[in-house]
């Protein structure tokens, strides 16, 4: 079944990070109302930046941080304080200015002198959190590259293609070409997805991965499919291809 996109389209990034920050406060403090806990998947990149600094300022004492569990959908294969690590940019803009204990933050470990091996051992943290199958995310934030990869999927890239592993170790052309990603299937199980997109650059990948007929080995995001349909959370100017 195709799921209509469900587009949420602001005039900027400040006002799609203010929205999108509303949003996933009520998300969190349903969860952890409803069981005690609320599991988020961070992304990289500059645009979640603006966002997590909202969550960490203006909604710090909305969140029952005591109940949050942080996890990432990929990193970059880079010591910790590495100016390029995804860890260090949610650890700067979010993780330090809130009262999320140390125990609850799981950060994909880049350590390891095999990266499968960090691979494996970050799917092993998450299997002893997640119970079933297949991890649920209560909400997983994630960006869109201009190529249409999110998390650490790239266009081409074999890691489409798997429906075993909950996470890899990857080797693509970006730099740092060694990063970890979880894959499509654990993507897909997340009770929200919220894809964050800005800028004109954007424009053409959002307009394909929302198509709902696109090959995610040509545009990976367009793989990404809970059983909701991810919310999309783009600016004027990411969504000037989208029609309507």
């Amino acid at each position: 079944m195709t799921l209509a996109p469900r587009l949420r389209v602001s005039s900027d990034l400040d006002d799609l990070s203010l929205r999108a920050a509303e949003s996933a406060v009520v998300v969190i403090r349903d969860a952890v109302e409803a069981r005690g806990t609320c599991s988020l998947a961070l992304s990289g990149g500059n645009t979640p930046s603006a966002l997590y600094a909202l969550l960490a300022s203006r909604f710090r004492e909305q969140i029952p941080w005591a109940g949050v569990h942080v996890f990432w959908g990929d990193e970059r294969y880079v010591p910790p304080g590495d100016a390029r690590s995804n860890y260090r940019m949610a650890k700067e803009t979010l993780l330090d200015h809130v009262p999320c204990p140390s125990s609850n933050i799981h950060r994909m470990p880049t350590h390891f002198s095999s990266p499968d091996a960090a691979a494996r051992d970050y799917e092993a943290t998450l299997r002893s959190h997640f119970p079933g199958a297949w991890p649920r995310f209560d909400l997983v934030f994630l960006g869109l590259g201009p190529d249409g990869h999110t998390a650490s999927l790239f266009p081409g890239s074999a890691a489409v293609d798997e429906r075993a592993r909950w996470v890899l170790a990857v080797l693509d052309p970006p730099a740092p070409p060694i990063r970890l990603t979880v894959t499509l299937p654990v993507l897909s199980q997340s009770a929200q997805t919220y894809f964050l997109v800005s800028g004109s650059a954007k424009a053409p990948a959002l307009r394909a991965a929302i198509a709902g007929n696109t090959d995610p080995h040509v545009c990976p995001a367009a793989g990404v499919r809970p059983d909701a349909g991810p919310l999309w959370w783009v600016d004027t100017e990411a969504a000037a291809e989208c029609g309507g």
